[in-house]
C-alpha cells in the first residue's frame, strides 16, 4: 500500500508518496503534473543501467516524451564541472520555466538536479525519484539543493522544494549492503534527534529492516519522511530548528572532506559515526548519561555499520585539522560551530556553546584508538 506523507509549505506544497510500484505507476504519478507531455531525466551511470529503461517505459504508457543524460556516478560528481554539463544539457532540450526535469537517483543526483533546476530560468520544477534509502528518507524531502566545493560539502547551492517525490521502496532491493546501511545512518538519526520511541522501534526491528523485509522499510521511510517535514515546516531555510537534521553532520562533513569524499567514507557512514561521537561529546559535556552513547554505539554495530574513526580505512589528518575542517561547515555562525548535542535519545538541540577544547578531546580520544 502507498502512504503519502504531505509537505504543505504555502505556494510550494508537494506529496511525498512511498510505497511498492512507484517507479512503474511514474507516468501517472507525474502526467497531472505536466503542461506538456515531455521530461527531461538526469540520473547516474549506474542507477540509470538499473532502472532508466523502467521509469521511460512508464512514461511513454502515458504519452510523455523523455530524454535522458546519465553522469558518473559517486560524490565527485556533485562540483561545478558535471554541474554546468546537466544546466547545459538542460538548455539544449529546450526545457521550458513550466516543465518538469525528473532527478533519478541516490542522494548526489537529487541535489545536483534539484540546484540545477533551482537555477534553470530562474527556476523550474522537479521531480524527486530517489533510489537510495539515504535519499528516500533524507536527501529527497526539503528542498535543500546544492553541490560541493574544495573548502567544504555543501556549500553552493539553494532552497527549491520538488514538486513530488516517489519513493519506492521496491528499488531498494538492488542496494548493496554497504549502501543500504549508510542510509540507514540517516534514518537512526531521526530517532536519535526527536522520536525516542522510533529509535526503540529501529533497535527491534533493525536486522529485518536491513535483510529485506519491505514493510519494515516502508514504515521506517514513512517515520523518516514525517519528521523531516515537521522540522522543514517549522523552519524551511534552516534559520533555527532545521539544524537539528545535522545531528552528527559536523562531524560527519570534516570526516568526508578528510577523505577526499571517496569511497573510504560514504555519507551515511560518516553520519553514523558522527552521531556516536556527537552522544560521546554530549557526554563528556554532562548532558546526557553515560549509557547513552554506549547505546548508539551498540546498535549501529549490532547493524554491522562503522561507529568509530578506527572504522574508516586509511590515514587521517590529526585533531586540530579535522577540526579546522569543521570551521568550514556551513552552520558556522558568527565565526562560531553549531553543534547538534543531545540530553538523551531523541532529546537534541542545537548549541553553539562548545568548549574547543572538549571537542579537541572526542577527536583526539577517537583518533588514539586508529
Amino acid at each position: 500500500m502507498t502512504v503519502t506523507v504531505s509537505v504543505p509549505l504555502e505556494g510550494r506544497a508537494y506529496d511525498v508518496r512511498i510505497g511498492t510500484g512507484l517507479l512503474a505507476d511514474a507516468g501517472r504519478e507525474i502526467a497531472p503534473l505536466l503542461h506538456r507531455k515531455k521530461v527531461a531525466i538526469v540520473t547516474d551511470e549506474t542507477v540509470g543501467a538499473a532502472h532508466l529503461a523502467a521509469l521511460q517505459t512508464a512514461l511513454t504508457a502515458e504519452g510523455i516524451e523523455s530524454t535522458a543524460l546519465a553522469l558518473p556516478p559517486g560524490e565527485a560528481t556533485k562540483a561545478w564541472p558535471q554541474f554546468s554539463r546537466t544546466v547545459e544539457w538542460l538548455l539544449e532540450q529546450k526545457v521550458e520555466r513550466r516543465d518538469i526535469v525528473i532527478a533519478l537517483g541516490g542522494g548526489v543526483v537529487g541535489d545536483l538536479v534539484g540546484f540545477a533546476a533551482a537555477v534553470l530560468r530562474r527556476g523550474v520544477r522537479f521531480v524527486q525519484i530517489p533510489t537510495s534509502l539515504l535519499a528516500q528518507v533524507d536527501s529527497s524531502v526539503g528542498g535543500k539543493t546544492g553541490i560541493n566545493a574544495p573548502q567544504g560539502k555543501n556549500l553552493i547551492g539553494a532552497f527549491h522544494q520538488p514538486a513530488r517525490v516517489l519513493a519506492d521502496i521496491g528499488v531498494l532491493d538492488t542496494l548493496t549492503p554497504r549502501d543500504f546501511l549508510a542510509g540507514y545512518g540517516e534514518v537512526v538519526k531521526y530517532g536519535l534527534l526527536g522520536d525516542a520511541k522510533f529509535f526503540d522501534w529501529l533497535e527491534v526491528n533493525g536486522p529485518a529492516l536491513a535483510t529485506g523485509s519491505r514493510d519494515l522499510r516502508q514504515y521506517a521511510v514513512q517515520r523518516s519522511v514525517e519528521m523531516k517535514a515537521e522540522i522543514v515546516l517549522r523552519d524551511e531555510t534552516e534559520q533555527g530548528d532545521r539544524a537539528l537534521l545535522n545531528l552528527g553532520h559536523t562531524f560527519c562533513h570534516a570526516f568526508e572532506a578528510a577523505t577526499g569524499y571517496s569511497d573510504r567514507l560514504l555519507h551515511g557512514e560518516g553520519v553514523a559515526i558522527g552521531c556516536a561521537m556527537a552522544f560521546e561529546l554530549s557526554s563528556r559535556l554532562d548532558l546526557c548519561s553515560q549509557e547513552d552513547p554506549s547505546r548508539v554505539r551498540a546498535h549501529l554495530k549490532a547493524m554491522g555499520m562503522k561507529t568509530d574513526l578506527s572504522d574508516i580505512p586509511g590515514d587521517l589528518p590529526d585533531a586540530e585539522a579535522l577540526l579546522a575542517l569543521m570551521q568550514q561547515d556551513k552552520k558556522v555562525l558568527d565565526g562560531k560551530l553549531r553543534f547538534i548535542l543531545a540530553r538523551g535519545v531523541g532529546q537534541s538541540f542545537v548549541t553553539s556553546d562548545v568548549p574547543r577544547d572538549a571537542v579537541l578531546g572526542v577527536l583526539n580520544d577517537a583518533l588514539a584508538l586508529r
